[in-house]
């Protein structure tokens, strides 16, 4: 197969100029005034903002060993829908992506889907146990070529493991992403501790567990002389942390979810399962004080943490439902409705925070570049003008787990393109088939 030319016109860069967007084969070919193409596919983008393809940090995708939740090819097909055009697929698979076979095969998954590139995050820990160092270097000279590691889900709590993990991935650039949780703090905590849980009987989640962590790792981070990034960063406190070792030149960058930035703990007033999150959902003060940072560059990054799970676990009393909810579809939507309508942020920070620095963070050369001719298609069109009570047909991951049904958002992705192929447009997934024979044909080359 070949790829069909696309000639946007009339889009509205980042930087509020218009343009014409010539899209020959997977390269950004031609941008300006006036621009024409006997041979290509116009898409008219008056009155919409182009942004580079959408970055996600953090993404579960499941698969291996969940695919009840979802799968490597609905999980991209949500992303698609979302503006996403690569996604990094957190390790918390089953088997654990702890070797260099488990995340080669995750790599595949996601070229035979097509939808988006799949980076595989490698696992810190074996089995995400905190006990012995995975194969760090294993991953990273695999095909996958692994430069950002986690055990998100769980917290990398021994100092000296934290320790050995940042020496080792500073060897070839990679970077440890910290889900900063003290276990010993959080036995049994159900949400946020503050008024809100103790009215409501509910074990607390002490903001405290989150700054501890982040404290002592940035101290790590500093000694070693390696790379930290802390995930889904959620109280006042850790952005204090963040700061101060930002101003003492510590290598250490953060990201923010859109829940964080726009949903508080008195949300499970409701006992409303899809409202409990890891970390929990915090104080007012604290969703100001995130997007604060968010628009100052203290927060690097936006990170949807994608959290499907099958209905039955969501589905229940508070107490006994997992933790987490999808948020690829969402995201963009959210950080306009919460940082661009209140003017703490333009376009091209979104650009930045949703697209540019997490493909930096993350090491991928193909994606978050300006929007000019060389560059790899990886293009997103937004319609800013639109308001909707986001529902059930704007999902296309397999579960629907989200905190938002019935919740008015503003703005709407229009269409994702991919290595120059449409992947998603006017709200609906470009055919399975075709994606898939394109996937299939780059493949066999």
């Amino acid at each position: 197969m070949t790829n069909p030319n696309l000639l946007i016109t009339g889009a509205t860069l980042p930087d509020g100029t218009r343009s014409d967007i010539l899209i020959e084969g997977t390269q950004i070919t031609a941008v300006g005034s006036g621009l024409s193409s006997a041979h290509a596919e116009k898409i008219d983008a008056d009155g919409l903002v182009v942004l580079p393809g959408l970055v996600d940090l953090h993404t579960h995708l499941r698969e291996p060993g969940y695919e009840q939740s979802e799968t490597v090819l609905t999980g991209t097909q949500a992303a698609a829908l979302g503006g996403f055009t690569s996604v990094f697929a957190m390790a918390n698979t089953l088997p654990v992506a702890d070797t260099a076979g488990v995340v080669e095969q995750v790599l595949r998954l996601g070229s035979e889907a097509g939808y988006a590139t799949v980076r595989p995050i490698g696992a810190v820990t074996k089995g995400l146990e905190g006990v012995q160092l995975a194969e760090l270097g294993a991953m990273a000279n695999s095909r996958a070529q692994v430069r950002v590691f986690s055990d998100d889900g769980k917290c990398v709590f021994d100092p000296l493991i934290m320790r050995r993990a940042l020496e080792y991935v500073k060897t070839f650039g990679g970077v440890i992403a910290q889900h900063a949780q003290e276990p010993r703090l959080t036995v049994d905590a159900q949400m946020n501790e503050g008024e809100v849980s103790a009215r409501l009987g509910l074990a607390g989640w002490p903001a405290v567990a989150e700054e501890s962590i982040i404290a002592r790792d940035v101290l790590l981070a500093e000694h070693t002389g390696s790379r930290l990034h802390i995930c889904h960063l959620s109280t006042a406190g850790s952005v204090d942390v963040i700061r101060w070792a930002k101003k003492r030149g510590i290598n250490v960058t953060a990201e923010v979810t859109p829940h964080h930035l726009l949903l508080t703990d008195e949300r499970a007033e409701s006992y409303d399962a899809r409202f409990k999150v890891n970390p929990p959902l915090r104080r007012q003060e604290d969703v100001l004080a995130l997007r604060e940072a968010l628009a100052d560059g203290t927060i690097d990054i936006v990170a949807t943490d994608h959290a499907p799970h099958p209905v039955e676990t969501k589905d229940c009393e508070w107490g006994a439902a997992a933790f987490g909810m999808v948020g690829l579809e969402s995201a963009l939507a959210v950080v306009h409705t919460t940082m661009v309508e209140t003017g703490l942020i333009g376009w091209k920070d979104v650009a930045r925070v949703l697209s540019e620095a997490p493909a930096r963070i993350g090491g991928l050369a193909s994606h978050g570049h300006a929007i000019t001719p060389g560059v790899q298609a990886e293009l997103v069109l937004v319609d800013p003008t639109t308001r909707r009570n986001f529902g059930v047909d704007d999902l296309a991951s397999l579960s629907h787990n989200t905190p938002y049904l019935g919740v008015e958002l503003s703005s709407q992705v229009v269409a994702t393109i991919h290595q120059g192929y449409l992947t998603a447009s006017n709200r609906a997934i470009v055919d399975a088939e075709s994606v898939a024979a394109r996937a299939q044909a780059v493949l066999r080359g």
